[in-house]
């Protein structure tokens, strides 16, 4: 007579996650860090394609379309190559390449989406006023593509934060360590509790960029506040 398979075996053993405690902060500040890092680098790198692209037009599709190759890797595909590359291996490395490559695109699209869109009317005072190009850039430009920017950072970070549990297969994982050994030792607590961090830190990152764009914009709330006083008077008239 057979026992019944994992019958006893609780969803979640608390007591696990307790004496665990260190490991999974110690995933956590991992995951924290590739994430950062992938999309700060991704950023920097995006930021002067898009500069690239906005003042040589005809640069625009070469860029987006590389961006766009790198985008449609699979992630095991890409993690693959890369660890065949001797300079590359297991590690850090590999998974930042791998992490940067896939916010290229995002990021890249919607900067040069928010540069695109300012107005036309505010070059132009900031031209008369005498600003030379890259002040302007610095000092009209960018602030007013900051919604779109916060936008492509928002959907970068939240896809990176995903990623960094693939690349535990390279040795680098985050909460991806704490699947791959529940996976690997058919032991449940590690993989729901590596999942639902997953998943808690990327709404938390999302809502993070959300307060940020909130703070740094105050044009735009001051915009939205007008906007409804508007409508309010509409209605009572």
């Amino acid at each position: 007579m057979t026992a019944p398979l994992a019958a006893a075996e609780p969803l979640v053993r608390w007591d696990w996650v307790r004496d665990h405690t260190d490991d999974i902060t110690a995933a956590l500040w991992e995951h924290l860090h590739l994430t950062a890092v992938s999309v700060a680098v991704g950023f920097a790198i995006s930021l002067v394609l898009a500069l690239v692209a906005v003042r040589w037009r005809w640069t625009y599709e070469p860029l987006a379309g590389v961006c766009s190759v790198l985008y449609a890797i699979p992630s095991l595909a890409l993690f693959g190559v890369l660890v065949a590359i001797p300079f590359f291996g297991l590690g850090f490395r590999t998974s930042l390449v791998a992490l940067v490559s896939y916010t290229l695109l995002i990021l890249l699209r919607n900067i040069v989406a928010g540069l695109d869109g300012v107005p036309p009317a505010a070059r132009e005072a900031a031209d008369a006023m005498g600003y030379e190009r890259w002040r302007r850039l610095l000092q009209v430009d960018l602030p007013l593509a900051v919604p779109a920017i916060v936008a492509g950072l928002r959907i970068a970070t939240v896809t990176t934060v995903g990623l960094v549990t693939v690349t535990a297969l390279v040795g680098m994982g985050g909460f991806g360590d704490l699947i791959n050994d529940g996976l690997s030792r058919d032991f449940p607590t590690p993989i729901v509790v590596g999942t639902v961090l997953s998943v808690a830190l990327a709404v938390a990152l999302d809502v993070l960029f959300v307060g940020l764009e909130w703070l740094i914009t105050p044009w735009a709330r001051a915009r939205g506040a007008a906007a409804g006083g508007s409508g309010r008077a509409e209605v009572a008239t």
